[in-house]
C-alpha cells in the first residue's frame, strides 16, 4: 500500500501460476483475460470507481490489480472469483480486439482464457494469498536496485 496525495493506493498480486514452478500463462490467454477482467472491473457498480489498473505481469504468471483504498485479501478474493467467473461465462466477441482498440488484436484466445480462469477459480477456492513476503532487492555493479514493477 502506498499513499498518494493523502489517499491509499494498494497493489494486489493476482498470481495465477506459481513462478518458476508451473508453466507461465500463454500470452494469448492472459491477453484475453486482461481485456475481459478489465471490462468486468470497470463496469462493476461496486468497484468501478476504485479501479486504477488491471494488467498482466511481464513474467506471465498473473496480473496486478491496483485499487484506491485498502481492502482485506478476503474481499479481493471474492472480487476475483466474480471476475474470473465472468471470463468463464463469457461467450461473445472479446471487447477491444479491433486494430483501432488493441495493439495486438490477433493475440487473443478465449477458450484458453476460460481454461486458465477455471483453474484459477479452483485455486482461489482452495487457498488465496495476495500478499507476499518481501525479498531483498538485487543491485547491479553500480549499486542500482532492481525493480520489476
Amino acid at each position: 500500500t502506498d499513499e498518494v496525495a493523502g489517499q491509499y493506493i494498494t497493489t494486489y498480486d493476482i498470481r495465477m501460476t506459481a513462478p518458476n514452478q508451473e508453466p507461465a500463462l500463454a500470452p494469448s490467454a492472459i491477453h484475453t483475460i486482461e481485456h475481459l477482467v478489465a471490462t468486468f472491473l470497470r463496469n462493476n457498480e461496486q468497484w468501478k470507481d476504485s479501479i486504477i489498473y488491471w494488467g498482466p505481469m511481464g513474467c506471465l504468471t498473473g496480473n496486478y490489480l491496483i485499487i484506491k483504498g485498502q481492502y482485506p485479501c478476503e474481499e479481493i478474493r471474492d472480487l476475483m472469483l466474480l471476475a474470473f467467473q465472468y471470463v468463464v461465462d463469457y461467450d461473445d466477441v472479446v471487447p477491444g480486439t479491433t486494430p483501432a482498440t488493441c495493439g495486438n488484436c490477433l493475440l487473443h484466445d478465449l477458450p484458453m482464457a476460460k481454461y486458465e480462469s477455471k483453474r484459477y477459480i479452483q485455486r482461489l477456492k482452495e487457498s488465496f494469498c495476495c500478499e507476499y513476503p518481501g525479498v531483498e532487492r538485487p543491485t547491479d555493479l553500480n549499486g542500482k536496485q532492481f525493480f520489476d514493477a
